[in-house]
């Protein structure tokens, strides 16, 4: 009986995949179609609401769609979350001005727009609930490192929360790019290819916590990199973790079929008819739905100059209407519940939106 007929298999897809989620980079040639583009009148709302927070002087943490108007582009903003939920899973708003503006008004016009698409949960250890993607020096192969702090290739991988915002401040020297990959079309893929391989990915891998350990939790914990669960593909992958969870003495070694599937999904996605890449310019907010698209950002050569250096900001947001997950989730995201789930909170943390890299 093959792996993909054996009644201890996990659920699997009854086919390929077909809609929106199944993309390729050939169907997104015309980037109208992922693109929003802000306009005029846009931009004023934005800029009234900024200027209403600052009159506030209320707390980033405080503000929510209801303290942060926006009369037109709400309404717009509604609408890209239901695409990032239900369809293509990702977006990329352009059009806000960026000279002359200070990282505090840029990160309020941030936490603004994502309020309208969920709730801010914290993105490490430390509780920030506004991260900083810069380059702070850290060593790349420190297990306990988080490869975004560096300057070095992530490689595709899912971050531990339903939607993540990013929003570009200043671009690098060169590189540095977005490369963003549909993991219903890599399903596919790997079926078409080899349905062994693909089946392996459906059954549990321990993922490394990387020093980041919740009360009472190990130091690993065990999900599939796919799950078919209420009619939806759900992925969560981050190889560089999978391995980093071999230093723990309980966990038991990769086997060779493991290895083979997870060298055969990341030669496809390497594929450029796969992926798609872009460019951030200052002010670019990408936003992608993380249970479908996997991400990575390209090696790249940073300023002299400590102004001028690569900086962007990130936001990882609980939305209320996110898709139904599968239990083994619970592990990484302390819990299922749609609207409160996600985020990394280790003992005694406090959560906060600090304005500097840390």
């Amino acid at each position: 009986m093959s792996p993909a007929t054996s009644a201890h298999d996990p659920a699997l897809p009854p086919g390929p995949i077909t809609g929106p989620a199944a993309w390729y980079a050939r169907d997104m040639a015309d980037d109208s179609r992922w693109i929003y583009r802000l306009n005029a009148d846009e931009i004023g709302e934005i800029e009234t609401a900024l200027a209403e927070f600052g009159r506030q002087d209320t707390d980033l943490t405080q503000v929510t769609r209801e303290t942060f108007q926006l009369p037109t582009l709400g309404a717009a903003l509604d609408g890209i979350r239901h695409e990032l939920l239900s369809g293509r899973g990702f977006i990329l708003i352009r059009g806000i001005p960026m000279e002359g503006r200070s990282v505090a008004d840029a990160a309020a016009i941030f936490w603004g727009l994502g309020s309208y698409l969920g709730k801010a949960v914290s993105q490490n250890g430390k509780g920030h609930v506004l991260g900083h993607v810069r380059d702070l020096g850290y060593d790349v192969d420190d297990p306990n490192a988080r490869v975004y702090q560096t300057d070095r290739r992530q490689f595709y991988h899912a971050d531990s929360c339903d939607i993540v915002g990013l929003m570009c401040l200043k671009k690098a020297q060169s590189g540095g790019l977005s490369s963003i990959i549909s993991s219903t079309t890599l399903y596919n893929e790997m079926m078409a290819r080899d349905p062994g391989l693909a089946a392996e990915l459906f059954r549990p891998f321990k993922v490394d916590r990387r020093g980041e350990v919740p009360a009472g939790m190990d130091p690993y914990f065990s999900v599939p990199i796919m799950n078919w669960f209420g009619g939806r593909l759900t992925c969560y992958y981050v190889r560089r973790y999978i391995e980093s969870a071999q230093r723990f003495g309980d966990v038991a070694p990769l086997t060779e079929r493991q290895i083979q599937a997870l060298d055969l999904f990341d030669a496809i996605a390497e594929e450029n008819d796969v992926h798609l890449n872009m460019d951030f310019e200052p002010g670019d907010l990408q936003f992608l739905h993380n249970h479908q698209i996997l991400h990575d950002r390209t090696d790249y050569v940073d300023w002299d100059d400590p102004d001028r250096k690569r900086h962007l900001l990130r936001l990882w947001l609980c939305p209320p209407d996110g898709r139904p997950l599968p239990p083994s989730f619970a592990a990484r995201y302390g819990g299922v519940e749609a609207g409160n789930r996600g985020g990394i909170m280790t003992p005694g943390v406090q959560l906060h939106a600090p304005l500097v890299p840390a």
